[in-house]
């Protein structure tokens, strides 16, 4: 009987020790057991949204490499407000969030950063047209920002300088839906992350920048503040990798580097030539794109000329895709003045110099980097992507490549080029303008609004301001077909 009792009492103690171990057991311990990391984010395209050949986004592509770092599967859950997102990482059902949050010090009361990995900045904005605010004292309408966002926990700061300031907050919209309701005229003011208004602007030009509520925002991710170090630990040498090795850099060039200027008249005239001049051209863009984006040959094409099938450039290029008469010839173009031919015409030439990009050059590498070849011929771009590599960095890689373009116009570089002198600085501005072209035209097309009437406002109060860097499945601006 005693032996019998012995037994049980033992077999209790392993059961609660078996028990307490697991209790015990490092968060690190259990993203391995399940080989499966739990990322919560805010939906949006700077963060992460459904595209056609899958998820995307930079917070979304940042995450899948620390979930490789690790070696697990990485189940990213998107969110449309802060509350339910923070609610499911105190509960344990995520394990980090990476949504490009800002270091507050109330929040690090609740939560635990990780490294920081780049900065922003908050923005007040307003719809153009109306006087631009300078300060907190010249509001004169309605301010709302998201609830419990670091929008709201700087405003709260600001409350002590400025005791007079009110504001709402919402659950309901999310930061680009605020946006929308700026422009609609249902809100008169709210505040923004830099890099998402940089995104914004895009396709709604008449969203202007009142002045910074904060500059330089440390950004990191956020864990549960439990005292569990483990998988802090391997976010730190991460990071550090990630600065390291240009892996940051490359995908801030991917998602922003293309966003940093707004120019509003330009933008402006370019959404107006959109639902204006465009759709007297786009069947030919689309009969004659091929391979190739529509979107893409047509944010070229403007580019080029503005969609001005008679443009005439002082080298002589002509016509709306502006070919130059060897060109012109190569492709079959017996008359440059003609927009269909031209149209032809440059869609070949441009699916020509995607072919001959290297084939283990990824998208949308190969694309930017056909692009830049356009403007200033493969031969320069090559002479770049040589320098590239000699500098230890990939010539495979567009934001690498990006940086040595401009070396092209210094004599102790381009001496030692097969191609000698080139323009790659322009070169560089030239793909970033078709970047933000094509990505207003895509937002605009498959939101069905290409043939809407153009909105168009006074340019009352033109501050050349420069920015810096829905629900259900989020669209955004992205490369949509194979350039192969």
């Amino acid at each position: 009987m005693f032996k019998q009792k012995l037994i049980t009492i033992i077999t209790l103690v392993m059961f609660l020790c078996a028990c307490d171990m697991q209790q015990q057991q490092s968060q690190l311990s259990q993203i391995k057991t399940q080989n499966k990391i739990r990322v919560g984010t805010l939906a949006g395209a700077s963060n992460y949204y459904q595209a056609v050949q899958g998820e995307q986004g930079f917070e979304y592509e940042l995450a899948q490499e620390f979930a490789n770092h690790l070696g697990v599967e990485l189940e990213m859950v998107p969110f449309f407000n802060l509350s339910d997102m923070f609610s499911r990482l105190d509960s344990g059902d995520l394990d980090l969030i990476a949504s490009g949050l800002t270091y507050n010090k109330v929040r690090a009361q609740d939560y635990r950063f990780g490294p920081t990995y780049r900065t922003i900045s908050q923005k007040l904005v307003y719809k153009q047209g109306r006087v631009r605010p300078r300060d907190f004292d010249d509001l004169t309408g309605n301010l709302t920002v998201l609830s419990k966002s670091s929008h709201s926990l700087a405003l709260q700061q600001i409350k002590n300088t400025h005791p007079d300031i009110s504001w709402q907050e919402t659950e309901d919209l999310d930061e680009e839906e605020l946006l929308q309701a700026v422009i609609d005229g249902e809100i008169d003011y709210t505040l923004a992350d830099s890099h998402t208004l940089s995104l914004f602007r895009r396709y709604h030009p008449n969203l202007s920048i009142g002045f910074s509520v904060t500059r330089n925002d440390p950004i990191a991710w956020l864990l549960r503040k439990d005292g569990d170090d483990s998988l802090y630990a391997l976010m730190v040498p991460f990071f550090g990798d990630a600065k390291q090795n240009n892996q940051l850099y490359v995908l801030e060039e991917k998602y922003f580097g293309h966003v940093r200027q707004f120019n509003y008249v330009n933008t402006l005239a370019y959404i107006e030539a959109i639902k204006e001049t465009l759709p007297k051209y786009q069947p030919w863009f689309e009969q004659y794109a091929g391979s190739l984006d529509w979107r893409l040959l047509a944010a070229l094409s403007y580019q080029e000329s503005m969609w001005n099938p008679r443009a005439r450039s002082p080298t002589g290029v002509r016509g709306i895709m502006m070919l130059t008469r060897n060109t012109a010839k190569q492709v079959g173009v017996t008359n440059r003045l003609a927009p269909e031919q031209n149209i032809k015409g440059g869609s070949e030439y441009l699916a020509k110099l995607v072919k001959r990009i290297p084939d283990r050059v990824p998208q949308p590498d190969r694309t930017w980097l056909a692009l830049a070849s356009y403007n200033i011929g493969w031969g320069h771009v090559n002479d770049a992507r040589i320098i590239t590599e000699q500098q230890g960095a990939s010539p495979d890689k567009w934001a690498d490549v990006k940086k040595r373009l401009p070396l092209l116009i210094k004599k102790r570089y381009y001496r030692k080029t097969k191609y000698g002198y080139s323009r790659g600085d322009v070169a560089v501005k030239y793909v970033d303008n078709i970047r933000r072209y094509y990505d207003a035209l895509v937002w605009l097309d498959e939101n069905n609004a290409i043939n809407e009437a153009p909105i168009l406002l006074a340019p009352t109060d033109l501050n050349n301001d420069k920015a810096e860097p829905k629900k259900d499945q989020i669209k955004a601006p992205v490369m949509t077909k194979s350039k192969q």
